[in-house]
């Protein structure tokens, strides 16, 4: 078990190697500056397009534009917001947290330009259910087949083996054991009795289930997560100093962290900040194809809110607390880690919301992956790859509970940085579509301004 992963630790340093940090940062500087900064600018619209009614209820799709984010949301929000912060922080120092924050500033405008195409390249499978994603645009816009089985291929395999099932059930039964003692046979059972039960009932279900969870876990772990900063308010300048000074500096060895340099700072934080918010990776607009809208650049903006959520607030919020509370230099790590600093900031309760929170985090995040997988499932063999998928999948969350983390984590970011690659090619090639498409959105909107002025 050693040897095999040794051989899995270096398959991953060669994957997530200096080739690949600098392809997804980049894809996400490139866009950024053809869109003019649009993640800063257009942020406040997007937002308000998230918080009003939807007025599209009625255009083609399977699900609203809100039910489409939260179930890019379900998948988003999960172990990495926990596990994975908790992991770049204890590996490459405090640092690791800014390069979340820079990756996940980039990653928003990778977000829009890949859910955006999502939606212009989508079409209706045999079901006449909604289906897009990479590899429709890849086939439709880029016109390179092969590319686009090749991320398929990898996208089923981030399901089985990746974000979707052993990383979040792993994190669910380790976490309930230490917090309610309750045995692992159990809590494995119950997951997977559970996500069958959702699954099996395809996208609107998943949406549904999504639309009431996300909102409530979202608001429930950062209350929490606010309580303690609040309580602890006058260490945060000294926390966020920190944070900037080991970002460009090597992090001394102190306590249970052996230290870090700053090469190592930005791989923790930049393959982490991905792993939790899946810009680039090609994932979310799986789901943003099912989204009842006619506009593929509001729907871009829409979506590109999911990257804002996840790590410029909800990651923030945990390596925060990881920080203040001294949790990243003890001995402890993953989930433990952040469950120790939660029940170090608010004695009693802390570690109860850390629980609580993974466990909402990590089961909807099994949901959406599902649905990812499908899809790819559904691309490379039609409808009839539907029902063996699910089966599989069940079967595999079912296992989950038994393996190993290192391995685990390992496995994750191996098939994650390959399912990124044929995305990237895409979002750089088609970038040209991107700018048009979002220049006519724009256009229309100042129009429309006037005419109603």
């Amino acid at each position: 078990m050693q040897n095999i992963t040794q051989i899995l630790g270096r398959i991953d340093s060669w994957v997530w190697g200096p080739p690949l940090l600098i392809l997804l940062v980049g894809t996400g500087i490139y866009l950024t500056i053809r869109l003019g900064l649009l993640q800063v600018f257009k942020l406040p619209l997007a937002l308000k397009y998230v918080f009003s009614k939807d007025s599209e209820s009625n255009a083609e799709g399977d699900v609203s534009s809100f039910g489409a984010l939260c179930t890019a949301l379900a998948a988003t929000i999960g172990t990495g917001n926990i596990v994975g912060v908790a992991t770049a922080i204890k590996t490459g120092g405090p640092g690791a947290l800014f390069w979340m924050w820079v990756a996940a500033f980039f990653g928003m405008a990778t977000k829009y330009g890949e859910c955006l195409l999502s939606v212009k390249y989508r079409v209706t499978d045999e079901n006449g259910q909604m289906s897009g994603g990479p590899m429709y645009y890849i086939e439709r816009g880029l016109g390179i087949k092969w590319l686009a089985k090749a991320f398929s291929i990898f996208g089923i395999g981030v399901a089985f083996f990746g974000i979707g099932t052993f990383p979040q059930v792993n994190a669910i039964i380790n976490s309930v054991k230490a917090t309610f003692d309750i045995p692992i046979i159990i809590t494995a059972a119950v997951i997977t009795i559970l996500v069958a039960l959702v699954t099996l009932g395809g996208i609107k279900s998943i949406a549904k289930t999504a639309e009431v969870i996300v909102p409530f876990m979202v608001i429930f772990y950062v209350l929490g997560s606010l309580i303690i900063l609040f309580m602890n308010i006058d260490q945060l300048p000294g926390v966020l100093s920190l944070v900037i000074k080991s970002a460009f500096t090597p992090t001394a060895a102190t306590g249970g962290f052996l230290g870090a340099g700053v090469m190592l700072a930005i791989r923790s934080g930049v393959a982490r900040g991905v792993f939790s918010n899946e810009s680039g990776l090609g994932s979310a607009p799986i789901a943003t194809a099912a989204a009842k809208t006619n506009s593929c650049a509001k729907q871009g903006l829409i979506s590109m809110t999911g990257t804002f959520f996840d790590t410029i607030i909800v990651c923030t919020m945990t390596g925060l607390i990881l920080i203040l509370t001294g949790a990243w230099k003890g001995n402890v790590e993953g989930a433990d880690m952040t469950t120790a600093a939660f029940g170090k900031g608010l004695p009693g309760a802390g570690e109860y919301i850390v629980t609580i929170g993974l466990i909402f985090f990590a089961f909807t995040t099994i949901l959406g992956w599902n649905y990812y997988g499908e899809r790819c499932a559904e691309y490379l063999f039609g409808v009839k790859g539907i029902k063996p998928y699910r089966y599989i999948f069940i079967v595999l969350v079912a296992l989950g509970a038994f393996l190993k983390l290192d391995m685990i984590w390992i496995l994750a970011d191996i098939v994650n940085g390959l399912m990124a690659i044929p995305n990237l090619i895409a979002l750089v090639g088609l970038s040209g579509v991107i700018a048009a498409e979002t220049k006519i959105y724009f256009s229309q909107l100042k129009k429309d301004k006037k005419t109603l002025g």
